[in-house]
Order: C-alpha cells, then structure tokens, then sequence
C-alpha cells in the first residue's frame, strides 16, 4: 500500500484490494472528506505520469492534475465532480482533460462514485478514469504511421510528406464524393522566446508537449501533423464551420491551458490558429495557404486566438 491506514479506514482499501487495483488499466484514486488523496494505483501513475508518493497526502483541489473540461474550465474550483458526489452523494461521468506531468493534455473519461460506512454515510469518494476512445485510436494511428515510416521523430506526430499526402486524397475525396474537408493551420506563439529563455532541449519539450495535445484531443478519423518548425496542420474531415470552429478553440484552449516543467521553470505557450474549408476544385496548396493566411490574422490580432478563412 502507498500509505498506512487502519483496517476499519473506508477510503484505503485492503492490502489484498490494493494489489487489485493496481493491475487494473483504469486508474483510480481515493479521497477522504476534505478531498485528500489516500490512494493511487498504478494505472493512475502510467496515465498521468504522477507517481503515488507524490500526490498521496495531497488534495485534489491543489490541482495536480489541473483538470479541464473542453471549454478550458478548471474544474478543481467550479463543477469538480469528487466535490458534487461528496456533497449529495450521486455518482457521475465526466469527460474530461487532466495535465500530465509532462506538460501535456490527456483526454479521460472519469467516474466517480461515494464511498460510505456501514450507517450510510459518505466518508469519501473513488474516482477512475482511462484514456478515452479517441486516445486509443490515436494512439493506434501513430503505430501505423511509425510502421509507415511517416512520423515526425520529435514530435510523434505525422511528418510533412505524409500530411501532404493524406490532404491531396481528402480533396479529392471532396471531388468524388462531396465529403467534406478543413484544415487547421497551428503555429506556436513566440516560440523563439523559448528557445532564447530556455534552451532548445526546453523548446523540443515544448513541441512535443503540444504535439502530443492536439492528437490526443483531436477526432479518431483526423489527422495531426507537423508541418515544420513550430507549425502544425490538422485535417478534419466531415466538418462544417461551426465544427470546425469548434476544433480550433479546442486545440487551443488545451494548448493554453497547460505548462511543460523545464530545468529553468514551468513554460507554458499559446497558440494561433487559422481555419479553412475546402472549396470544390480547390488545390491542396491553395487550401494550406488560405488557412496559413488565417493563422497570420490570429497574429496579427494578439496571438493565442483562431481565425476562419473567408
């Protein structure tokens, strides 16, 4: 066990319980009343790259985790789901992004449940949560790509020539079948300065950290890739405006809401994005460079904003 509790304790489980736990893939984790974490299995360690002797003890409101839902809320201080089920003591489900030790967001699916004795009363609660089905599937994209040898060996994410090609068979895709297509043009702001204050084994965490962002919070059937430097493209298909609206403020709200740890302190970086449609004919350099031209009014604008092509 990480700590030591009494037997007769409801929010330690069992020596033999716990071994239990920590074979599951789904994370768990305990709190008493005050929101004090008593335990954390070893899934909970491998998702969020938090080892239990450093949250044990901990409260959850201390934001460890700095958890977030799509809108960029910071749920550990309004609409915790362990806060609302120690105070009515109705179970939930969230789904949410929690901040990984690294730096960057993981897409979970929580639940969370109350833990009472034997009166009926709510001494606590346990949370799980596991990687949702868009992880997975991301997850199974990269092991494609590496088995295609189309990986970007910084970031992890799909390389240029591979973007490229995925773009032209999308666009004509729309030509055949009237199934439609967006890109999201992604460029890091002020990323030189990183490089400047930090280093450039900081600035490659950082890359990386928002590489892995956006393909863990991007669609199973979309496409991240690097398309050089500091830059990104996503390819989303069957989007119309609002949706792909919707992406880009996901991308980069997640991305702003999140800091990779350094040698020299926490970084945290934002964002420009600019967004655009496919238009029926239209080339795939044609598209990239209305989207490029959006992402410039987003700088041109004040940074860390999204900007839809006319």
């Amino acid at each position: 066990m990480t700590s030591e509790r009494s037997d007769d304790d409801p929010t330690m489980p069992p020596e033999f319980l716990g071994a239990l736990l920590d074979n599951l893939d789904d994370g768990v984790y305990f709190v008493d009343p005050e929101r004090r974490i008593t335990y954390w299995n070893k899934a909970a360690e491998r998702i969020s790259g938090y080892a239990a002797g450093e949250v044990v003890g901990s409260f959850c409101f201390h934001e460890i985790l700095r958890h977030v839902d799509a809108g960029g809320t910071r749920l550990c201080h309004e609409g915790c789901p362990l806060a609302a089920t120690l105070a009515d003591g109705a179970p939930r489900e969230a789904e949410i992004f929690l901040h990984h030790r690294d730096g960057h967001r993981v897409p979970v699916r929580v639940r969370v449940a109350p833990v009472r004795d034997a009166s009926g009363r709510v001494t606590g609660a346990v949370e799980t949560f596991n990687d949702n089905s868009a992880t997975i599937a991301a997850l199974q994209r990269i092991e494609e790509l590496q088995a295609a040898a189309h990986i970007d060996g910084l970031t992890r994410v799909a390389n240029r020539s591979f973007t490229e090609i995925v773009l032209r068979s999308k666009l004509d895709e729309l030509q055949r079948y009237g199934w439609l297509v967006g890109v999201l043009f992604i460029d890091i702001d002020r990323f030189k300065a990183v490089n400047d204050g930090h280093g450039h084994d900081a600035g490659d965490r950082v890359l990386a950290a928002v590489a892995r962002t956006l393909a863990g919070s991007t669609r199973p059937f979309d496409l991240v890739g690097r398309w050089g430097g500091e830059e990104f493209l996503v390819i989303a298909v069957n989007v119309d405006e609002v949706k792909l609206r919707s992406l880009a403020e996901r991308f980069r709200i997640l991305v702003a809401s999140s800091a990779v740890p350094t040698g020299t302190g926490a970084v945290s970086v934002t964002v420009s994005v600019g967004a655009a449609l496919a238009r029926s004919g239209e080339g795939a350099e044609a598209l990239v460079r209305r989207a490029d031209a959006a992402m410039y009014e987003s700088k041109r604008a004040g940074r860390n904003r999204s900007t839809f092509a006319p």
